[in-house]
């Protein structure tokens, strides 16, 4: 997935994320790939059979409604996507007695993990947040002198790329000549094995672009020797983060690695953070002139171009939001932090106004900055630079030069 669609991705599931039924009414369908179609119709019509048995005659209506609206939906697919299907369904109206069923079905970006049904008063979306959460990938090698694996972690999921098994031989108890000869003979095997151990994990890893580090391991000595010896690319021979000792190869050595290399992860995403404020916030003390903060002076400068680094805090909340007066009906569009949405009140009336849209800025500021080639920067709050910039309003910028 790009960045243009994981960015419409994100938003979609945010957008449905805070949507909310008046009652239990909102239907969420998760169908993994390859899973019958007439095995959820029957579900589906089942459900909808028990649906007719709800007390409230609007909810049951409303479930009835959307449960209908689904099952015609279906038709449509003989089979699901590659990725399964996801399917949610329900009334979004945020008024007593008006009906608003809206129905949502797209292929998720990866593989759903769950088959699902529930009928709620939210959406279930935590399938889909989990896959657009910031994904940090991380190479992982196992080396041993009797074999190898090669996986990769991406968020919180690891996965294997290749098993290598060796062709070492084993040691002799013979003496004398023949004994130096078969160690030069396993010594020679050895290095052909981390040699080619090498040559797949730099060919794998060189094709991950966001590729973070890689952390390598095993239970023997042989993991010092694979990175001594800089046997992958040497451009991820400077990502190497770390050697771990694990008591396993394979499948469990992989997960024993991210484990006990947890610290050497944690390590790498602060460093990258801290470079990345220290920059900003050196300029900001020395008054270049090429770092600048605040939401509408940067928007500004960044649509002029001028933006070389775009700074968003995790706390960053502003939002553009269509605002109506339930009295009067008179309308407007405001750009502003959701601390202030409460504040919000009709000049001419003095009402508080209703939220009928909303839209986060953030993704707005991330596509003005693909356009103008800037680059962009989440940062967190766990340290005090982090907790500084959100200070200043979770926004900030340096530039490629004055303006």
């Amino acid at each position: 997935m790009d960045d243009t669609k994981k960015r419409q991705f994100t938003a979609l599931v945010k957008e449905l994320a805070v949507l909310r039924g008046r009652h239990t009414e909102l239907v969420s369908v998760y169908i993994p790939a390859g899973y019958q179609m007439t095995k959820v119709v029957d579900q589906l019509r089942s459900e909808q059979s028990t649906a007719t048995n709800i007390k409230s005659k609007a909810t049951r209506k409303n479930v009835v409604s959307a449960l209908e609206k689904i099952l015609q939906h279906l038709k449509t697919h003989s089979q699901t996507p590659p990725n399964g299907l996801v399917v949610l369904c329900g009334n979004v109206s945020d008024k007593e007695g008006v009906d608003d069923i809206q129905l949502w079905s797209f292929e998720p970006p990866e593989p759903l993990q769950v088959r699902l049904y529930r009928c709620d008063q939210t959406f279930i979306v935590d399938p889909l947040l989990d896959m657009i959460r910031e994904r940090e990938i991380y190479g992982l090698i196992i080396v041993d002198k009797s074999d190898a694996t090669i996986g990769m972690l991406r968020g919180k999921r690891i996965k294997k790329i290749k098993t290598l098994t060796s062709t070492v031989p084993g040691k002799t108890q013979a003496g004398g000549w023949s004994q130096h000869r078969y160690e030069r003979i396993r010594e020679q095997a050895l290095h052909e094995f981390i040699k080619k151990v090498g040559a797949i994990a730099s060919e794998k890893f060189m094709e991950e672009k966001d590729l973070k580090g890689i952390i390598v391991g095993g239970p023997g000595p042989v993991k010092e020797q694979f990175v001594d010896g800089e046997f992958l690319d040497y451009r991820l021979q400077k990502q190497i983060l770390g050697i771990v000792s694990t008591s396993y190869t394979g499948e469990i050595g992989l997960r024993e690695l991210v484990e006990r290399g947890e610290d050497l992860i944690k390590q790498a995403s602060a460093v990258h953070e801290r470079q990345i404020l220290e920059r900003y916030f050196e300029e900001l003390a020395k008054d270049t002139g090429l770092a600048i903060y605040g939401f509408r002076e940067v928007k500004k400068i960044l649509e002029a171009g001028a933006v070389d680094l775009l700074l968003l805090s995790e706390k960053f909340d502003w939002v553009t939001v269509d605002l109506t007066c339930p009295t009067c009906k008179k309308k407007e569009t405001k750009t502003l932090t959701r601390q202030k949405l409460p504040e919000q009140k009709c000049e001419q009336c003095g009402i508080t106004m209703t939220v009928t849209s909303e839209h986060e800025v953030t993704e707005e500021l991330i596509k003005i900055a693909e356009q103008m080639g800037t680059a962009v920067e989440v940062i967190s709050t766990d340290t005090p630079r982090g907790e500084q910039l959100a200070a200043l309003g979770g926004i900030g910028a340096v530039l490629r030069y004055k303006v």
